[in-house]
């Protein structure tokens, strides 16, 4: 496994790594992945794609927060690049995220290219805003807990001075 993930110095290509069934990989290997991929980002730190790996191998190992940063610093490193910016829609949509999902995922409609980018995007699309109208969805936190918080306190507060007050 040693220096299959070794980073491009000219054109900027995907490392070979087996991605098709996450479940298939064992930890150890995903583990030799993620540290070979680190160690590649380290060598050359411009490099959007091996970011883009990155990001994906940690996602592929449930660290979702590293995976967020990973793919955050690869979209501001490559504006432009689509796979950036679909991975990290991809992410949300995975973590329930659906309406950061969705506006992530607009954003990678417009940088699609190809034929294959734009039909990955939009069926992307289609299923967030299924999910989004079969309610699957994480609850965004638009309300205050205030009122709810002193009302609880002042009823717990009379309870105890009615408790304090019967013999």
């Amino acid at each position: 496994m040693a220096g299959t993930l070794s980073p491009a110095t000219g054109v900027s290509r995907l490392p070979a790594i087996p991605w098709r069934d996450p479940h298939s990989v064992p930890p150890e290997q995903l583990a030799a992945v993620i540290a070979s991929l680190k160690e590649a980002c380290a060598l050359n730190p411009t490099n959007v794609d091996v970011r883009v790996c990155l990001g994906i191998a940690y996602a592929m190992n449930y660290n979702a927060y590293e995976s967020m940063d990973v793919l955050e610093e690869a979209r501001t490193l490559g504006p432009t690049n689509f796979m950036a910016q679909f991975k990290f829609a991809e992410l949300q949509y995975r973590l329930r995220a659906l309406h950061v999902a969705e506006a992530e995922t607009l954003r990678a409609l417009e940088l699609a290219t190809t034929p294959g980018e734009l039909a990955q995007a939009r069926h992307q699309l289609n299923d967030i805003r299924r999910m989004t109208r079969e309610g699957t969805i994480k609850p965004t936190w638009a309300k205050s807990l205030t009122i709810p918080v002193v009302c609880l306190a002042l009823i717990l507060g009379v309870m105890m001075i009615l408790f304090k007050a019967l013999p």
